[in-house]
């Protein structure tokens, strides 16, 4: 699938290969449903590429200093796993200016109503919503 271009992303972790493939997102966005990810940078940059409406959102800690607590106070990772996976939060943080929105993951609550906030403004957007409109108002 990979070969074939199947998958709008993917990636291999530990030897593992995880993606998503082009099919499991053209049905359900061509229903006009919206679909919510979990990507790295790199994965995000293939959604965009393929699917140009898409909406990106970073969600950031609040500092790396903060991330660094919460994966240490996780317990599942060594002090080497951290820091790796902190060098590589760094690495991809300074790429979050091309995102569409940025939400400061401080509050758990207060994220998730900014997230349930982007995805109301999007679908209020007026290209989402002039076809609607023209059909129940006659624009032409």
């Amino acid at each position: 699938m990979i070969q074939k271009g199947e998958f709008v992303e993917w990636a291999e972790v530990y030897k593992d290969y995880y993606g998503t493939s082009v099919s499991s997102l053209e049905g359900p966005t061509s229903q006009g449903l919206d679909v919510i990810m979990d990507v790295d940078i790199r994965g995000a940059e293939n959604i965009k590429a393929r699917f140009e409406e898409s909406i990106l959102v970073y969600v950031l800690p609040p500092s790396l200093e903060e991330l660094a607590k919460r994966l240490k106070s996780r317990g599942t990772d060594s002090d080497e796993a951290v820091r790796r996976r902190l060098e590589k939060a760094a690495g991809e943080i300074r790429n979050c200016r091309w995102y569409d929105y940025l939400i400061f993951n401080e509050d758990l609550m207060r994220a998730v109503d900014e997230m349930k906030s982007v995805i109301v403004a999007e679908r209020c957007r007026r290209s989402r919503q002039l076809p609607k409109a023209g059909e129940i108002f006659d624009l032409d």
